[in-house]
């Protein structure tokens, strides 16, 4: 169940007033004012989702106070009621102070409910576009549809099945460990070195839940000093403190009814994490300034490249904290722990990166890729993407040469070549025929990939031929074409 959204009702007429809570709190937590003044001193020191205002009142009309909001608190959505169908006072609510919507007295209790819920989901729409970088006004119908259109589309793109791996690829187990997380309401926490892909996987296990039609947010934890993190993660009122100058919405109530991903968690100070275990513990978090709690429902997927276990242990990090983020704890594997994973990643960023740069480059050279499945890769896959960006922007003939990669890359150690079948390779000088710095099983592959592909160019991708000459079954030899990404080079009459 979502947290309560709090509606602030404003009305100098007290029957009229409980009528209007009695009916609106079976929903939402309501707030009452029986003047503009008092309702001020309400936003001054309480977070509102929606202000739902009588038009007529004593000493100031409904138009003119939430003009005044607009301009002052302009996240609350903004409602007016009355019993007077006055098309001067309509025009100017909608133009002055940006009403969302007129409600005549006397008003049904499911329509005016429905009114509210509309204006709430309106408040947490604009939030959630807000955190997606979307910089526009919009209309409310607009909104959900962006807001609507932008999930699909994640759903999309961040599904499972396009994270991309080898069939023997360590990360096939994390994927499928995954897959079976999301379909529960349990906290999960990635480990893994620096651009892994504990984001993707994040993203993964929120579309693929019954959360996806809800927000996905992200928070960087150790960007921020404890302050400013605790104002993005639970909002904040205006002037709670040097720097809050307008009220924030925190990220967990962007992310109420969905997920919230805390990015780098291991750099949090012990302090933070004792607030922080609160609002896991309680499901509910306090905006810095403000005077009450609101409930929320966030499902937390938390990640982190250091080793948690270890900062548990000399201090650093909180027991408690530790076991209530790591329910379910997942591993990304390092880039350098699969290489049968390069090919495959690299053609896939190779797609994207020609199609974005506008290049009609579409292959990479077998022996840049071997070089490419020699190297460590200590920024992994991040590391990787950037690489063939690079070499996208230096490829002159239409694939990535050997030559296009980085020097570092180059020098790491060279890749194994053959002549007639036969290993004659070298590296640097050294006739041993292996790549300094990688493992037996890569160098293995490597030369396993390149006789495969001469073994193709010699006989114009006859798969019989080709199976024949190396000893390997036609089964056998399809699964190492697909393992190595080398279905393109198959005749059809192989």
């Amino acid at each position: 169940m979502s947290g309560q959204a709090t509606v602030l009702v404003v009305d100098d007429e007290i029957r009229s007033l409980e009528s209007l809570k009695r009916v609106l709190s079976e929903e939402f937590e309501v707030i009452c004012a029986k003047d503009a003044g008092e309702a001020r001193r309400v936003l001054e020191s309480e977070i509102v989702h929606a202000i739902l205002c009588d038009q007529r009142m004593q000493h100031e009309t409904g138009v003119d106070f939430l003009k005044h909001v607009r301009e002052v608190w302009p996240d609350p959505v903004r409602m007016i009621i009355s019993g007077y169908s006055d098309s001067e006072d309509i025009i100017a609510g909608i133009n002055e102070a940006g009403i969302y919507q007129y409600i005549a007295k006397p008003w049904h209790p499911d329509k005016l409910l429905d009114s509210v819920r509309g204006a709430v989901q309106l408040f947490r729409l604009q939030k959630e576009t807000e955190t997606a970088g979307i910089d526009m006004k919009l209309t409310p119908e607009r909104v959900k549809r962006v807001v609507t259109e932008k999930r699909g589309a994640a759903q999309q793109l961040f599904d499972f099945d396009r994270i991309v791996h080898a069939p023997d690829s360590p990360l096939r187990d994390v994927i499928e460990l995954g897959r079976r997380a999301a379909d529960f309401d349990i906290s999960v926490l990635i480990t893994g070195e620096s651009g892994t892909g504990k984001e993707l996987l994040a993203r993964a296990i929120h579309y693929g839940s019954s959360r996806s039609a809800k927000a996905f947010v992200v928070e960087n934890c150790g960007a921020l000093p404890d302050e400013l993190l605790e104002s993005e993660l639970f909002g904040c009122k205006k002037g709670a403190f040097t720097g809050a100058y307008q009220d924030r919405i925190g990220l967990f109530e962007v992310a109420d009814g969905g997920t919230i991903f805390l990015d780098e968690i291991g750099e949090t100070s012990p302090a933070f994490q004792v607030k922080l275990l609160r609002v896991l513990q309680e499901s509910e978090i306090r905006p810095l300034g403000a005077q009450r709690v609101r409930k929320v429902d966030v499902r937390v997927v938390a990640a982190t490249n250091r080793d948690l276990e270890a900062e548990v242990r000399a201090g650093r990090f909180r027991r408690d904290l530790y076991y209530r983020l790591a329910a379910f704890p997942l591993h990304m594997p390092a880039l350098r722990e699969r290489p049968m994973d390069i090919p495959l990643i690299a053609r896939r960023v190779l797609d994207e990166v020609s199609k974005a740069y506008g290049r009609a480059v579409h292959g990479i050279a077998p022996d840049a890729l071997s070089r490419m499945q020699c190297y460590d890769w200590p920024g992994n896959v991040r590391e990787l993407q950037n690489e063939i960006q690079r070499m996208v922007v230096l490829a002159d003939n239409g694939q990535l040469e050997d030559r296009d990669l980085s020097p570092r890359i180059r020098s790491s150690g060279a890749p194994i070549t053959l002549r007639n079948g036969h290993g004659n390779g070298h590296h640097n000088g050294h006739g041993n025929g292996h790549s300094v710095g990688a493992t037996l099983k890569t160098q293995i592959e490597a030369l396993e990939r390149l006789m495969i592909t001469e073994a193709l160019d010699r006989h114009g991708g006859n798969i019989s031929r080709v199976a024949g000459e190396l000893g390997l079954s036609r089964v056998g030899l399809r699964n190492k074409l697909g393992r190595y990404d080398l279905r393109k080079g198959v005749s059809r009459d192989g």
